[in-house]
C-alpha cells in the first residue's frame, strides 16, 4: 500500500528541509532539474556506498570500474543508440504542448498494450480513437516524430559532424569497453562482474514527477559475464540478490513487487528482464531498478563495429585428456538500478506524522540509521553548555557525520531532528559535567539513555550497525 500522505506534501517538505532543492532557482529555474541539499548529499553518498559494498565489496567475484562521460561516438552506433534510440514526440496544434505519444496513449487507455505498436500505429490509434490532450482537451496532434534521446555536444575547437559526442545515455557501455582490460588486469576468471556508477543522461520529452524521471541522473549498474547457457540461472540469482539489497535500504515489504516483462515487451536483444517495483504515493507503480539478461549482444556488436576480438577463451582437458582452448563470447546478466529512483523512495517509504500524548504530533524521517544523513546531533541542554557539546561534537564527528543545534527548546530541536531523519540526538546536560555522561534519545522510539562519554562512540556504533 503506498503512502497515506500525498506525493506532494512529501516531496514539499524535501525541498524546505535540505534534501532537494529546485536546479538554477534564483534565476527561474531550469525545467525538472534538481540539486540535493546538504541532506540529500549525504544520503545519497550513502545510498550509493551501500550498493558499492554489497555488488562489489563483499561480492567474491567482482569488481569496480569508473569510466569516463564521454566515449567515442562509434560506441553508440553500435548499441543503436544513434538511429534507434528515439522517443515518439507529438504536439498539440492548439496549445503547443509536447507529449510523448505512447505515454497519451497511455494515459486514455491503459488496457492497450502501446509497447508492441510501431510509430505508425500509434499515430493511427490516435486519430481514430480522439485522444485528448490533457492540457487543452483538444484533438489536434500533429504526426508523431522521431526524438532521439541522446544529448549531443562538440570536442576540440570546431563545432561539425567529426567532432560531435555525445553525453552517455547509460553506464553500461563503458563496461564493456574494458571487458577485455579488467579480464587482463585483474586476471579474472568467468563468471565475474564489472560495476560503474555515475552519471547518465537522456534528453527525456516529459520529464517529471520530482526526481522520478530527470534528463539528468545517476545509475549503479552491473555487468555480469558469464558462461552461455549458465545465463538464466545467475539472472535468478541476480534477481534475487538486487530485492535483498532494495529491502536492505528500508522501504515496506508490501509496497515492493517484482514485475517480469512479457515477451512482446522485452528488448530484441533480451533474454528475460525483470522490473523492481515501488508503489508511489500518487504516481502507483513505478520501475526502481531492472535485471536483464542481454545475452552476448553488446559484445558481439562491438566486436563487429570494433573489428577487435572480445571472445573470452577458457582451457579445457577433453576425453582423451588433451588441454583444449574454447573460446566464445559471454552473455550478459546486467542488474541496473536508478540511484535517484532509489533515494526517492527510501525518501518517501521514510516520511511520517505521528500524533503524540497530550495532542501534539510530529514530522519524522524513519530513514535506517546507516543511511541517514546525519547520525547524532549534539544538542547543549543550555547555551552555557556550547563549549563542551562542541568538544563533543569534534570528537563524534570523527566517526560519523554529526551536527548540532543550540536554538529554542530541547523539545523543539528534538522536533527538528526528527523532521531530517536524525536517528540519535546527545543531550549535554549539567549533570555531564560531573558524571561525563550524556543522555541519548532514539528518534523512533523516542526513549532515551543514560551513556557515558567514553562509551558513546561504541554505543552509537553499534545502534547504527543494528
Amino acid at each position: 500500500m503506498a503512502s497515506k500522505f500525498s506525493f506532494d506534501e512529501i516531496t514539499n517538505h524535501l525541498t524546505l528541509t535540505g534534501f532537494v532543492f529546485p536546479g538554477s532557482q534564483i534565476y527561474g529555474g531550469l525545467s525538472n532539474t534538481w540539486d540535493y541539499g546538504p541532506l540529500g548529499a549525504e544520503l545519497k553518498r550513502n545510498i550509493r556506498d551501500a550498493w558499492w559494498k554489497k555488488f562489489v565489496q563483499e561480492s567474491p567475484t567482482n569488481v569496480g570500474l569508473d569510466a569516463a562521460i564521454l566515449m567515442n561516438p562509434k560506441v553508440w552506433e553500435a548499441t543503436g543508440h544513434v538511429s534507434t534510440f528515439n522517443d515518439p514526440m507529438v504536439d498539440c496544434r492548439a496549445c503547443k504542448s509536447r507529449y510523448r505519444a505512447d505515454e497519451l496513449i497511455k494515459k486514455e487507455f491503459p488496457n492497450v498494450d502501446v509497447d508492441a505498436m510501431s510509430f505508425q500505429e500509434m499515430d493511427d490509434f490516435i486519430a481514430n480513437h480522439d485522444v485528448k490532450c490533457p492540457t487543452c482537451g483538444q484533438k489536434n496532434f500533429t504526426t508523431i516524430r522521431k526524438f532521439n534521446m541522446m544529448f549531443k555536444t562538440h570536442i576540440g575547437v570546431t563545432e561539425d559532424d567529426s567532432s560531435v559526442v555525445y553525453l552517455r545515455p547509460e553506464t553500461a557501455q563503458g563496461v564493456f569497453m574494458n571487458f577485455k582490460n579488467v579480464a587482463r588486469a585483474c586476471r579474472k576468471k568467468l563468471p565475474f562482474g564489472i560495476c560503474n556508477t555515475g552519471k547518465s543522461f537522456r534528453n527525456e520529452i516529459t520529464p517529471g514527477n520530482f526526481t522520478f524521471r530527470t534528463r539528468e541522473f545517476d545509475q549503479c549498474e552491473m555487468e555480469f559475464f558469464c558462461q552461455p547457457g549458465t545465463d538464466l540461472e545467475w539472472f535468478e540469482h541476480w534477481k534475487k540478490a538486487c530485492l535483498d539489497f532494495v529491502e536492505s535500504l528500508g522501504p515496506k515489504a508490501e509496497n515492493l513487487r517484482f514485475r517480469d516483462h512479457e515477451k512482446a515487451e522485452l528488448a530484441f536483444y533480451s533474454k528475460a528482464t525483470t522490473d523492481v517495483e515501488y508503489d508511489f504515493p500518487n504516481l502507483g507503480w513505478g520501475e526502481i531498478l531492472g535485471v536483464a539478461d542481454r545475452t552476448d549482444y553488446d559484445l558481439r556488436r562491438h566486436q563487429e563495429y570494433s573489428h577487435q576480438d572480445l571472445t573470452y577463451s577458457e582451457t579445457y582437458i577433453d576425453q582423451n585428456g588433451k588441454t583444449q582452448v574454447k573460446s566464445y563470447l559471454p552473455y550478459v546478466i546486467e542488474p541496473s538500478m536508478g540511484l535517484d529512483r532509489l533515494m526517492l523512495m527510501v525518501m518517501v517509504d521514510a516520511y511520517d506524522k505521528e500524533e503524540l500524548e497530550g495532542g501534539d504530533s510530529r514530522v519524522v524521517m524513519h530513514i535506517k540509521p546507516a543511511l541517514a544523513p546525519y547520525k547524532v546531533a549534539v544538542l547543549p541542554l543550555q547555551k552555557k553548555l556550547v563549549e563542551q557539546s562542541d568538544e563533543l561534537l569534534a570528537k563524534l564527528s570523527k566517526e560519523f557525520m554529526a551536527t548540532t543545534d543550540v536554538t529554542g527548546s530541547i523539545g523543539k530541536r528534538y522536533r527538528r531532528q526528527d523532521e531530517i531523519g536524525t536517528p540519535y540526538c546527545v543531550t549535554v546536560d549539567f549533570d555531564t559535567l560531573t558524571d561525563h555522561s550524556v543522555t541519548v534519545r532514539d528518534r523512533d522510539t523516542m526513549k532515551q539513555d543514560r551513556v557515558a562519554i567514553d562509551s558513546l562512540v561504541d554505543y552509537l556504533k553499534a545502534k547504527i550497525a543494528a
